[in-house]
């Protein structure tokens, strides 16, 4: 037997609560783990409270990120003792998550946890933090490096934005930070934004489809209008590294910056993201992020926390990362 938190939809509202399950009722798979810290994510807060349509069958225990031990494995690639990671590969939505004790899936979908790298510290890293490495190795794979210019993060007291300061002040870029929550600026500071804007002129729909140049480059997990100004304000050969939609998921723009600055727009996707690039990720991720960094922008939180965590994620409320202690 083990604990987790179980989701039932009772008439049409999902209701939560802390269940003892037995492991017979895992899901197939042929890994199991001992889940030691999972963490919230935006999807976490939709799944808990059951929006967005992304749970097709309930019962069902939530969690997109989580990290522990092998207990028993049928996979080649892993052992009993192991130490591993698990992010996307809709696990938490199709699949039970890692919001739980324990946690069975497919052994090509976990990452061997990286040396020097705790389970508490790869849920601080978790979803967010993993798809802000993603979007740095993109950006520069594109070109970026520290002297092209400044590079803006928007949504930047939110996970993603949270962990992608870090890591680019971490590799000596001049980091501006993008934030409707004024209170948080020397929270950011702290993580390496050497300046704090107001998000609220990136609300203002664009008069024209060229502005002034400002940004080499952005991280932008805010979509809508702002990432429509963002592209309008993008440097010559600048580009966007597009990780979210807490602002809409519609992009109103014209295709003026592309042809004449020559900019681009980068997807970034952490769900089905190749194994091999998974690791490069993960190993980065252990090499640069500043551990006293990533200890500042994390708190922690227990299963019974997670349905009101929920809320508050999707309110814009949480700020940086908070970790699930399961075990």
């Amino acid at each position: 037997m083990f604990k987790a938190l179980l989701l039932d939809d009772a008439n049409g509202s999902v209701a939560a609560e802390i269940r003892e399950l037995d492991e017979a009722g895992l899901p197939a798979g042929d890994v199991t783990v001992a889940v030691e810290y999972s963490t919230v994510n935006y999807k976490d807060g939709l799944v808990v409270r059951g929006l967005g349509g992304l749970v097709k069958k309930y019962p069902h225990v939530p969690g997109i990120d989580f990290a522990g031990t092998v207990i028993a494995s049928e996979n080649p690639a892993y052992a009993a003792g192991d130490r591993v990671v698990l992010t996307g590969w809709r696990v938490g939505e199709v699949q039970w998550g890692g919001l739980a004790q324990k946690a069975r899936v497919r052994g090509d979908w976990l990452v061997p946890l990286p040396d020097g790298l705790s389970a508490r510290e790869a849920m601080a890293v978790g979803t967010a933090g993993f798809t802000a490495m993603l979007a740095l190795m993109t950006l520069e794979a594109h070109g970026l490096t520290p002297g092209t210019g400044d590079v803006l993060v928007t949504g930047a007291a939110g996970g993603v934005g949270s962990v992608a300061i870090a890591l680019l002040a971490a590799r000596g870029y001049r980091v501006i930070a993008s934030t409707g929550r004024p209170e948080t600026a020397e929270y950011l500071k702290g993580l390496g934004a050497s300046l704090v804007i107001d998000r609220s002129p990136f609300a203002d729909p664009a008069k024209r489809p060229l502005e002034s140049e400002r940004w080499a480059a952005c991280v932008d997990s805010v979509g809508g209008n702002t990432l429509a100004r963002v592209l309008a304000q993008l440097k010559y050969h600048g580009a966007a590294a597009a990780v979210g939609l807490a602002g809409g998921s519609e992009l109103h723009h014209s295709v003026v910056p592309f042809l004449l600055r020559g900019v681009s727009l980068l997807g970034i996707d952490s769900v089905m993201c190749p194994h091999p690039r998974r690791v490069a990720a993960w190993n980065r991720l252990a090499a640069e992020l500043p551990r006293a960094t990533l200890a500042a922008l994390t708190t922690e939180a227990t299963l019974a926390d997670v349905p009101r965590l929920a809320g508050e994620i999707l309110a814009g409320r949480v700020r940086g990362r908070v970790v699930v202690k399961v075990a």
